[in-house]
């Protein structure tokens, strides 16, 4: 039972591209259909993805064994633990969408996919998290403890295994 809620570590950036290409899709989707319903298919698969990383994601499960089982050439590894936190500010972002949704509309929900889509699109053209970037910038405020992720609090050994200096 614990490896089913289990989060990869380190993740396929290959994988985190291909997901974060689904949520562009899906949530361009619902922005240029006003199919809010989505809605729930986005936020099913964030939460599916914090819990248990792809296990029980659709979008992850395509991702992790069809997608990038494929870009064999353009695999690179990065920690787990801020792309776990990555989800969860999807998660958080689709649920607000949702809950604003259900009680306001969707004119006023749509506004809230608008970053979800800045920050997914950033991940999957650009290979930028925006998740990442925030976890690595809460670890140095001390907010999430280095024990976390001891990976993220020593990237000189991620960069030698990269071969790129660190200076």
């Amino acid at each position: 039972m614990k490896r089913l809620f289990d989060f990869p570590d380190p993740v396929n950036e290959a994988a985190a591209r291909t997901v974060a290409l689904g949520v562009v899709i899906l949530s361009a989707l619902a922005l240029v259909t006003g199919w809010a319903w989505l809605l729930g298919v986005l936020l099913y698969g964030f939460a599916a993805r914090v819990l248990a990383g792809p296990t029980l994601s659709p979008l992850g499960q395509i991702a992790t064994r069809v997608v990038a089982p494929r870009l064999t050439r353009l695999t690179r590894f990065s920690p787990g633990p801020p792309k776990r936190f990555a989800q969860g500010m999807g998660f958080a972002l689709t649920l607000a969408a949702t809950l604003t949704w259900l009680l306001a509309g969707w004119p006023v929900a749509r506004w809230l996919l608008l970053p979800l889509l800045a920050a997914a699109s950033l991940e999957a053209f650009a290979g930028y998290c925006v998740g990442c970037a925030v976890f690595r910038g809460l670890m140095r405020l001390g907010v999430i403890p280095a024990s976390v992720c001891a990976t993220c609090a020593d990237l000189s050994g991620h960069y030698r295994r990269l071969g790129a200096g660190t200076d």
